[in-house]
Formats: C-alpha cells, sequence, structure tokens
C-alpha cells in the first residue's frame, strides 16, 4: 500500500501544481470581468468568460507557462468613470499596467499602486484626481501619470524607490515641495505644470530646465536661483484699541460708496461679456471652427502619434546601421506619447517604451513624395547625418498612410526653451556662443555634403537640440523636399528669407540667413515670433538694424548678457555676423564655412575642444 502510495506522490503533486495554478489564473480572470463589468467603456472588449484569457483577451499578457496575468494594457480604449477597487488590485503577478488616453476620473484605489510585482505603470492623459497613494509598490520603475489632475503633495516616499528610473508628473496640480529624490538609476524626470514651491533638490539638479517648467514658486538650478533673503515676519497685532483717527479712517463716504457700487456693476458687465464670449468661442470649436494652441500652452489632452497609426499597415520599421535600438513598431505604439511640438512638416513626439527606452518620433504630414524618393531621401538624411552637431536619424517607417521618423531623444531641451521660457540666466555668454558655434558646424556640414547640394530649409531656435554640456545640434535636415509647400507662411516665417516668401524655394544663402535670424535672437533674447499664442512675425532684422542705425547698439543686447564683464566687443563683433548673414541680397551673404570661421575669431576658446559625437 505505502508503495502505491509513494508511486503516485508526483503525479499528485504535479496535480496540485495544475490545479493551483489554474485557480490563480481563473482569480485573475475573475479579477478582470470584475473590472470590465464594472466600468464604461467605448469601444466593446472581447472578454468573456467563456473564451481562453491568455490568447484570445485584448490587452492581456499572460506569464510563459501560462499560469497568471503579468500585464494589462488598454490604452484609448474607452474607458471612463472611477477604476472599480478591489478589481485591478488582485492581480497581484502583475508587471505592467497601461491605461494612458482614456476619460478615467476619480481617485486612484490605494491597492494598485502596492500590487508587489508592477514595475511599470502608465496612467498619462486621463481625468484621474485626489492624492496619491502613499503606499508604493518597491519593485516600480516607470511611474507615468502625467495630464491628469491629482491633487495633494508627491508622496514623499517615492524617495524609497531604488529601481525607479522614469518619473512623469507633468501637468497636474501637486502642491508642495519635491521630495529628496536620490535615485541613481533615475534618467527621465518632468515634474512640469504644477503648483510645486520650494528649491529643487541637489540630487535631481541634473535635469533640464523643461522637467520644472510652469511652477513659478520653484527656485534652483537649473531654474534661477533661490533668493537668500527671507520674507519679513507679518506685524504683531497691537493690543491697543484704535485711536478716534483711525475709527474714522473706517467709515466710508457716501461718494466712496457710490463709486464701489458702480464699480461693481461696470466688472459685473464685464465678466458677463467675456463668459458670453467664451461660450460662443467653445461653440465655435466644438462645430469644427478653428483654434489654435501656441507653443507653450498647457493642454490636458495631448494627441497620440499612435492613434493614426493603429489602421495604418502594420509595414517593419527600417533601421539604420550603427542603431541600437532593437524595438518594432507594436512596441512603438504602446508606448507612452508626449506632444513636443508641432512645426510645418509634423508634429514631434517624445515616446517612453515600456522597457524605459526615449525617443524622439516625428509624424510628418502633408507628405508628397513617393515611396521610393522617400527611402532615397532617409538614406541621404542618414548619411549626411553622420556629424556631432546634427541629429541623426535613426529609423523609419513608411506606409501609404503613415510616415514616421525615429531619432535619439535629447536631454537638453531645445535653445528657444531655455531662450524663452525660464532658462536664460544659465545661458551665459560663453554657453551661447558655443551653442551658436555648433550649429554653425552641422549647418557647415549639410552645406559641404553632397558637392553642395544639400540645404536644411527650416532653420528656427526650437530645431537646435542642446546636450547636456550645451553642445548646439540642428535636427529636422532634409524634410523640405518631402513636405507639401504651406500657401500660408508657417510659424518659422520669421526666419525665413526675403526671397524665400516669395519663391517659396530655400536655397543654401536663405539658410544662412535663417542662421543670421538665430544668431539676433541668441544676442537680443527676442524671438522672432511676437506671441507664442499667436502667429505674429516680428521682423527681428529689420528691429535691430533701425536700432543700430539710430547708434543705440547697447539697447539691441539681452540684459541678461549686459550682466557679464568685459564682453561688449565681443557682442558687438557677433552683431556684425548676424548682420552680414541677413542681408537682403543673397550674394551679400557669406557662406557658412566664413561663419564658423568668423564665430571663432570671436571667442577662440570655444573652438578649441571641438564636441565629440
Amino acid at each position: 500500500m505505502k508503495q502505491h502510495f509513494f508511486r503516485a506522490l508526483p503525479f499528485l503533486l504535479l496535480l496540485f501544481i495544475l490545479l493551483q495554478a489554474n485557480a490563480d489564473l481563473d482569480s485573475d480572470k475573475q479579477a478582470l470581468l470584475q473590472f470590465a463589468n464594472a466600468i464604461p467603456h467605448g469601444r466593446k472588449l472581447n472578454w468573456t468568460a467563456s473564451s481562453p484569457i491568455c490568447t484570445s483577451w485584448v490587452g492581456i499578457t499572460c506569464s510563459k507557462n501560462p499560469t497568471r496575468v503579468i500585464a494589462l494594457r488598454l490604452p484609448g480604449t474607452g474607458l471612463f468613470g472611477p477604476i472599480p477597487a478591489n478589481t485591478l488590485g488582485k492581480l497581484d503577478a502583475l508587471t505592467a499596467l497601461s491605461l494612458r488616453s482614456n476619460r478615467l476620473s476619480g481617485n486612484l484605489p490605494s491597492d494598485v499602486l502596492i500590487l508587489p510585482s508592477l514595475h511599470t505603470i502608465n496612467l498619462q492623459s486621463n481625468n484621474l484626481s485626489g492624492d496619491l497613494p502613499s503606499s508604493l509598490s518597491p519593485q516600480l520603475s516607470v511611474v507615468d501619470l502625467s495630464f491628469n489632475a491629482f491633487t495633494g503633495e508627491i508622496p514623499p516616499e517615492i524617495t524609497n524607490l531604488t529601481h525607479l528610473t522614469i518619473l512623469n508628473l507633468q501637468n497636474n496640480s501637486f502642491l508642495g515641495s519635491i521630495p529628496d529624490l536620490r535615485q541613481t538609476r533615475l534618467k527621465q524626470l518632468n515634474l512640469s505644470y504644477n503648483h510645486l514651491n520650494g528649491s529643487i533638490p541637489s540630487g535631481i539638479q541634473n535635469f533640464s530646465v523643461s522637467s520644472f517648467l510652469g511652477n513659478p514658486l520653484l527656485c534652483g538650478k537649473p531654474l534661477n536661483l533661490c533668493s537668500s533673503i527671507s520674507p519679513s515676519p507679518p506685524p504683531s497685532p497691537s493690543i491697543l484699541p484704535p485711536s478716534p483717527r483711525e475709527k474714522s479712517k473706517k467709515k466710508l463716504s457716501l461718494g466712496i460708496i457710490i463709486a464701489i457700487a458702480v464699480g461693481g456693476t461696470l466688472m459685473l458687465s464685464i465678466l458677463l461679456l467675456a463668459l458670453i464670449l467664451c461660450c460662443f468661442k467653445k461653440k465655435q470649436s466644438e462645430d469644427g471652427g478653428p483654434s489654435v494652441k501656441g507653443k507653450g500652452v498647457r493642454t490636458d489632452k495631448p494627441e497620440d502619434f499612435s492613434s493614426g497609426v493603429q489602421s495604418a499597415e502594420k509595414n517593419r520599421l527600417v533601421y539604420f546601421e550603427g542603431c541600437s535600438h532593437s524595438f518594432d513598431l507594436e512596441d512603438l505604439l504602446k508606448a507612452s506619447a508626449e506632444v513636443l511640438g508641432k512645426g510645418s512638416c509634423g508634429t514631434t513626439y517624445k515616446a517612453i517604451m515600456e522597457d524605459g527606452t526615449t525617443v524622439v518620433v516625428k509624424r510628418l504630414k502633408e507628405v508628397v513624395a513617393e515611396k521610393r524618393e522617400f527611402e532615397q531621401q532617409m538614406e541621404n538624411v542618414q548619411r549626411v547625418g553622420q556629424h556631432p552637431n546634427v541629429i541623426p536619424l535613426r529609423a523609419y517607417y513608411y506606409s501609404k498612410d503613415e510616415k514616421l521618423l525615429i531619432y535619439d531623444y535629447i536631454t537638453g531641451g531645445n535653445f528657444s526653451l531655455l531662450l524663452h521660457e525660464g532658462g536664460r540666466q544659465a545661458l551665459d555668454w560663453a554657453s551661447r556662443v558655443k551653442i551658436s558655434l555648433g550649429v554653425a558646424k552641422g549647418i557647415a556640414h549639410i552645406h559641404s555634403a553632397g558637392g553642395g547640394r544639400f540645404i536644411h530649409g527650416n532653420i528656427k531656435s526650437s530645431n537646435v537640440l542642446l546636450t547636456q554640456d550645451l553642445q548646439g545640434c540642428i535636427s529636422e535636415f532634409g524634410l523640405t523636399p518631402l513636405i507639401r509647400t504651406p500657401a500660408v507662411p508657417p510659424r518659422s516665417a520669421g526666419y525665413r528669407a526675403p526671397e524665400v516668401m516669395k519663391t517659396r524655394k530655400p536655397t543654401q544663402k536663405s539658410d544662412i540667413y535663417s542662421f543670421g535670424v538665430l544668431l539676433l535672437e541668441m544676442l537680443t533674447g527676442k524671438s522672432p515670433i511676437q506671441s507664442p499664442r499667436r502667429e505674429d512675425v516680428f521682423d527681428l532684422p529689420r528691429w535691430v538694424q533701425s536700432v543700430v542705425r539710430e547708434e543705440w547698439t547697447a539697447e539691441v543686447f539681452d540684459e541678461e548678457l549686459l550682466r557679464d564683464g568685459n564682453i561688449e566687443e565681443e557682442l558687438v563683433e557677433m552683431l556684425k555676423i548676424a548682420l552680414a548673414c541677413v542681408d537682403r541680397m543673397p550674394d551679400g551673404r557669406p557662406t557658412m564655412d566664413e561663419v564658423v570661421r568668423m564665430i571663432e575669431e570671436v571667442r577662440p576658446s570655444d573652438s578649441e575642444n571641438p564636441p565629440s559625437s
């Protein structure tokens, strides 16, 4: 009897393990069905109790066994309403959760962030609100809660996440100070557009200005230095009764009362008129009327580049030699996307993969080139882009309906952002010369490649990207030949040479004009775009020339630059270079090689250590 028992023991153990595995998978299945039944969703899920969860349920990834659900991804599925408690919190083997670009609202259940195996959570672009739970899974490495309505302070327990590599909390309503984040693995951080205050902890001061924008009460590197003057304490209340003269001040005359009443009525009328105008504009936008979103304007619902590619042909990504990325199109469509900017060539996104890889995706619009011509131009762009001051193209995707370009993500932000949105104090004269020289070298390389037949065609400060050590690199090279020329001048019109405004055909000489406008922007601190919220163009070269003509040259330069001592001569020399570049006659402009040489002569020390690739 005992012998039969011992022979059957392995079989019984195997049977027990299988039953236990099925029980765990059934438990996950029941939790997900409870979630689906409790939350409305626009797009019907194919989750049924009778279908196999690991092979047929959309958005579900199981372990290899398969015994547990390890990933739940339902981006843009039309989920709306609060996340039901005691549903997702039961998936204790879950490692990745992505519910981005839905309409989820209410508080985030405390049992979600505490899941023991969870290392990636992406709830970007919902309407979630309330305080963040203080209990967090120690395995969390990627946390993206951006573009929601979370309030309260950032939980100090976040400092205990030793595996954290990406933290994105931008465009919420977080209050208070930033916890002392000292995670050595942290690669990406974005706390912009909240209500944070106080000094930036030293452990995260190496991140760029763009990580902290939109928090007016924040200070410290890389933003403006914190004031050392402490505010004076409020006066203590007097224990003496008010004097008769003080009492008489409290009595209001009849004339003052009438003035207050008239003023109040006038303000009420103005508010009523503003409310009517807002309602009219809202109705106009709902009816398909025109709307303009300026750069730097907070948007609660950022676009997702994957939305238009979902129905495109599933062609493969074409990688160039030397690229270290290995993700495919499906991985790219699952990535967390954030709009970096919109231009005449299309929309630029920052995409964060679930493994933490960050790239820049350019979604082209109005492409007129056929596939063969497009592929040939991409080969040219990749070959010419092999220079330390040119952003290289890593891969591209081509289908009938969609064209995507893949670039490396440059962590220092762009030149326009630092000049006009909070980083000017960090950009001293030496840094500005260094950036300008790098850009000049990049453009000179483009102009010399291919026997002088290549042009850039879209030089502007937002297309100048900065490395952490402030090397200036030019981006978006080689795109203008592929794009249909717009009938109405785009926002980059302030950089365009006079002849291009007429012919709409850029040349190497018009590139030099655009670079001259860029130098004037660097010297003056003024943007060729009059207002970031409108399309008004400011003729910066004409304004500078008028001021110089009146011999008020000092009025031209940015006040931040004038604080540097003994650089007046260098400022004037650089101004001469810029004015030569913006000569209205193309033949009067120098070549880019000559511009590089002249900038090096202004400050020779900046050319002794060329940037490394």
